[in-house]
């Protein structure tokens, strides 16, 4: 795994001036990295959230969101790995598991238009165009993807996901999420648009260009997103990136201050075990000598 950089840091309003005295539970959600063969290697589907947003308003992130209670109907037609596997990849029961494929698969399409489904366990759809109302009213919460899925006689394609990596938010943050990262490749014939009312811009680019823009100061990118992004810097298509072995533990970083900077520390790292469960300590308490 790639180190965070020490300039990555985080904004200070993400973090209220008194810790709350009891740390919110972690809402189970789901991201998917959204990669293509692009002419000059491998690229990834990014959205800039809308900066009004209450969690991670103005970063950059791939789609996703949190996992609703209707996302573990049993009723979907699926095809591809059970959700026992799932679950013994991300180390939770399989409904949950259930619950975090279905979710992968429709906030990539109410955030993308991407949609990881077809007609049937050997196909998937070519244009969404069609299911445009429906996206909209899977967006809106007025269908669940159950119900979407059945009325179009589609078959969700679990195979077309990977498992990729699982982050918790640090305690110290008013709201957290348990989010599972999963990888998949953009369909054949399907385009991603990234019409969301939660993003205000979207696009594909080379991860080593994103991470270039947030070295420059035209990004900003949480944690998981620079460590994902380091990630698939590595390899050069998306052949590659789908074959990549990956062994999924919880990563839960750890917030710590230095002087007025805010970052986090990884589990692993120097100063992860010394770092108090709040911020109002004193800045040299707050790391190791490495």
């Amino acid at each position: 795994m790639p180190r965070l950089p020490e300039e990555l840091t985080l904004p200070p309003e993400m973090f209220p001036e008194e810790p709350p005295a009891v740390p919110a539970v972690p809402r189970d959600a789901a991201t998917v990295a959204l990669v293509r063969d692009g002419v000059a290697g491998l690229e990834v589907f990014l959205l800039h959230r809308v900066t009004a947003m209450a969690f991670a308003g103005g970063m950059t992130v791939f789609p996703g969101g949190g996992v609703d209670r209707r996302d573990a109907d049993t009723s979907v037609a699926w095809h591809g790995p059970e959700p026992s596997w799932w679950a013994r990849c991300f180390g939770c029961e399989p409904d949950l598991a259930r619950a975090l494929v279905c979710a992968a698969v429709r906030e990539t399409f109410e955030e993308s238009g991407v949609l990881l489904a077809g007609p049937d366990a050997h196909s998937v759809v070519a244009d969404t165009t069609p299911y445009a109302e429906a996206r909209q009213a899977l967006e809106s919460r007025e269908v669940s993807l159950a119900q979407f899925l059945a009325d179009a006689g589609l078959v969700l394609r679990a195979d077309l996901l990977r498992p990729w990596a699982n982050w918790v938010t640090p305690p110290e943050e008013p709201r957290r999420y348990d989010a599972r990262f999963f990888l998949a490749a953009l369909p054949p014939g399907q385009h991603a648009d990234g019409v969301t009312t939660e993003a205000e811009d979207s696009g594909w680019q080379r991860p080593a260009e994103a991470l270039e823009d947030w070295k420059a100061g035209r990004r900003s990118l949480l944690p998981p997103t620079w460590m994902t992004l380091a990630e698939l810097a590595e390899v050069h298509t998306v052949a590659e990136a789908l074959a990549v072995p990956r062994q999924i533990a919880k990563i839960v970083p750890r917030v710590v201050r230095q002087g007025d900077v805010i970052r986090v520390v990884l589990p692993g790292e120097p100063g992860y075990e010394s770092a108090p469960g709040h911020l109002d300590a004193r800045p040299d308490d707050r790391l190791e000598t490495p």
